[in-house]
């Protein structure tokens, strides 16, 4: 029997399916790519299913639960009831007789590899649900808008999507001299009148919008030290918002740069469409080779937010650019370039990095082709943390276990195995990494009392013989289970580009990367309009999870729900009992079922007559009531 095809998923759809505002998105995304002006975007975005979805996108956010310099996580909103909530964010932002009024963001140092700190911060958790609300409506417009060249923060791309251009402009179109660029402080000296203009130039037009982010961006920043700062430039990292304002500022640039060559007039006049395989291309073959006869400088851009790089097919070209790209920058957005690392590579000879992999091209059967690596700083870093790491597992620190210290181990090896794997040479590089942590495991393990390292006497996973099982590198502490996973057990994956089809704001090009939900969405739309003002609203979020995951249907009969009034939503441990609106417990049934699973045994043989629950529906009722400490029936 053929194996059933996974179906895909994207979360950020499919949190939108649950609010309906799919559709919304969608409309906005249009309407942005037929050049229509948005000058009343307040109502849209403090509408009540908005702010519910806002709630459920960043609460899966890690981030959501740091406090702020108010102290409060996002459990404290979802604590409230859904109508306490969107009340609270409207008058937060629009109630107000002062106008929107951000707290104070919490100014967190975090360090880099080279030293040196990065300014991250932090908003109160209502700021940041704010941010989330205005982002969900303004992206799908900057989307109509933003450059195919831009890769960072943006639905659908991703790192793996700018190397992949990366490698295509090296290998196929054999660009060789690649800028690198570095903007000084990019974040922290973005100009504020400047993208107000380039927001006002995308069409958005809303002022009380307008406003409310310019109240964002000077919201006081409060210091390590407890002084206060309030910023005059800059986009705080950390905010929700700021990597789309961000894009915002530089897409100018992408398609200034895009205007030089890819986008050139002249492009247009000679190019023509052209049928390739079964579909119609804009074939821009001819127009480039007459282009090249002229004067005009070759050059072509992979953006991954503030970090870039441009392509050129001479040094003279990129001679050329560099001097007129560093002039556009300072002049038109009005932001410095580091002229000590801003540079101009020859792949040829040396190596080009970019977002952690350095890349050049070797010449291989009279033609040049792409060899990668994982950057010297990042491989330094990587094998500096792997090797503490494998230290721990000897001698695990106050209040880990060694399994909790081989886990955290694991994910380590995950991570980096999944993001540098397309990298050609990945392989060789974890070879090293291995070398080293492998030494200290065994040295360290072997002289420990009762614990060894072995190759076998532990247990995997499915996903982890899927993954691991052939991998005769594959080691075990002795008495645990847990594989420690090798990291020299890696095979090269081809990066990907992105298809120019994909769009998750199209129906069309959403079907190739998500598949939606197939229930009723009258019942769905309906369960998330019900007031309740005696719950929580984590409680109300986590019923359409529910009704999702249990495809629509009743949890003890397997019936298709035919409308809100049938559906009753039971804590599988009661609050009475010190069972919390949480979804693991929760579960969805028909009200019929209700009385069985929450009364008194004396009262349900009237119940048990109306409804006739057959064996297997009355062991799950059961279930439910002994998770209560209630008698079993039937």
């Amino acid at each position: 029997m053929p194996k059933e095809k996974k179906k895909l998923c994207v979360d950020s759809q499919r949190h939108a399916e649950y609010y309906d505002m799919q559709s919304t998105f969608d409309n906005l995304y249009q309407r942005s790519k037929e050049g229509e002006i948005f000058p009343n975007l307040m109502q849209l975005i403090l509408g009540r299913d908005n702010i519910l979805l806002a709630y459920r996108n960043i609460k899966s956010n890690t981030g959501s639960y740091t406090a702020g310099t108010d102290n409060l996580t996002i459990n404290d909103i979802g604590s409230l009831t859904p109508e306490a909530v969107v009340e609270k964010v409207r008058y937060f932002v629009a109630g107000s007789k002062h106008g929107y009024r951000p707290k104070p963001v919490r100014r967190k140092e975090i360090p880099k590899p080279n030293g040196a700190t990065r300014p991250l911060g932090i908003p109160c958790i209502w700021d940041r649900l704010i941010q989330q609300c205005i982002k969900q409506i303004l992206e799908p417009i900057c989307e109509a808008k933003f450059s195919n060249n831009s890769y960072g923060f943006r639905p659908n791309r991703s790192v793996e999507h700018a190397i992949s251009k990366t490698y295509s402009l090296l290998q196929r179109s054999h660009l060789h001299y690649v800028l690198e660029f570095d903007i000084k402080g990019f974040f922290d000296n973005v100009n504020h009148s400047k993208l107000i203009k380039q927001i006002w130039a995308m069409g958005i037009r809303d002022k009380q919008l307008i406003y409310v982010i310019k109240r964002i961006l000077e919201a006081p920043i409060r210091m390590p030290d407890g002084s206060t700062v309030i910023p005059d430039k800059g986009t705080p990292q950390g905010g929700i918002i700021s990597p789309l304002l961000a894009n915002i500022v530089l897409n100018e640039l992408d398609h200034w740069i895009e205007s030089q060559w890819q986008e050139n007039p002249i492009v247009q006049d000679i190019g023509k469409m052209r049928k390739i395989r079964n579909s119609m291309v804009f074939d821009r073959s001819h127009a480039y080779y007459t282009m090249r006869k002229t004067n005009l400088k070759e050059m072509y851009i992979v953006r991954y937010a503030d970090d870039f790089r441009i392509f050129c097919r001479s040094r003279n070209d990129a001679e050329k650019t560099m001097v007129a790209v560093t002039q556009w920058i300072e002049t038109r957005l009005k932001l410095a370039v580091s002229p000590e690392k801003t540079k101009i590579v020859n792949v040829r000879k040396r190596y080009s990095e970019f977002l952690g992999f350095k890349i050049r091209v070797r010449e291989k059967a009279h033609k040049y082709v792409v060899n990668s690596h994982i950057c010297d700083k990042k491989i330094t870093a990587e094998r500096e943390k792997l090797v503490e790491q494998a230290k721990r597992i000897a001698r695990p620190r106050q209040g880990y276990t060694q399994l909790a210290e081989i886990t955290l181990y694991d994910e380590m090896v995950l991570g980096i195995q999944n993001y540098f794997k397309i990298a050609t040479c990945i392989s060789l590089d974890c070879r090293d990494l291995h070398r080293a942590v492998m030494t200290v495991l065994t040295n360290r393990l072997n002289t420990e009392k009762g614990s060894k390292l072995k190759r076998d006497g532990g247990a995997m996973t499915e996903s982890e013989k899927e993954r691991y099982g052939s991998s005769k590198m594959i080691r075990y502490v002795s008495g645990i289970n847990k594989p420690i996973y090798p990291i020299a057990f890696v095979k090269y994956k081809v990066a990907i580009g992105i298809s120019s089809d994909v769009c998750c704001f199209a129906e069309n090009g959403r079907s190739r990367i998500h598949e939606n939900l197939k229930l009723n969405k009258y019942v769905m739309s309906g369960l998330y309009k019900q007031l309740i003002y005696n719950h929580s609203l984590e409680y109300l979020d986590c019923r359409q999870s529910l009704f999702a995951a249990q495809q629509g249907k009743c949890a003890i009969s397997g019936e298709e729900f035919k409308s809100v009034e049938e559906i009753a939503c039971c804590l599988k441990v009661s609050r009475n009992n010190g069972g919390k609106e949480q979804y693991r417990n929760m579960v969805l049934v028909n009200k019929k079922y209700q009385p069985l699973i929450q009364g008194r045994k004396k009262d349900i043989l009237q119940y048990l007559e109306a409804v006739k629950p057959d064996k297997k529906q009355l062991d799950k009722i059961n279930r439910l009531r002994q998770k209560n400490g209630m008698s079993v029936v039937g």
